[in-house]
């Protein structure tokens, strides 16, 4: 008499992969793995370091306030409020990879802000 499976059981071989149950060998998986993340070999050198910028709403402003009639100078305040947190973000996690520019360190150039 042939086992009759409950209904869940039935729906989660129907969910597995075809070749899921094994023939899967070690090899293969890190072959997989060396496609999906590349080769370590051919891993290029670090990106230049970053220098957050002190102004991190310059690029919006420049296209002008937003189309909030009556609501865009606090929609300016909120958006800027953003832009500096992702700023921060990105510092951030430069900082903690090694690529953040100390101060100082870098170019002679103060950039656009000092002119």
């Amino acid at each position: 008499m042939p086992v009759k499976r409950s209904r869940r059981a039935q729906q989660a071989q129907r969910r597995r992969a075809p070749g899921a149950a094994g023939g899967r060998g070690k090899a293969n998986r890190a072959e997989e793995a060396r496609r999906f993340w590349g080769d370590r070999a051919a891993v290029e050198e670090p990106a230049p370091a970053v220098r957050p910028t002190p102004d991190a709403s310059a690029l919006v402003r420049s296209l002008g306030p937003p189309p909030l009639v009556g609501h865009d100078r606090a929609a300016e305040a909120y958006f800027a409020a953003v832009y500096d947190r992702a700023v921060g973000l990105a510092a951030a996690l430069a900082a903690a990879s090694g690529l953040l520019q100390a101060e100082g360190d870098g170019e002679d150039d103060p950039g656009p802000e000092a002119s």
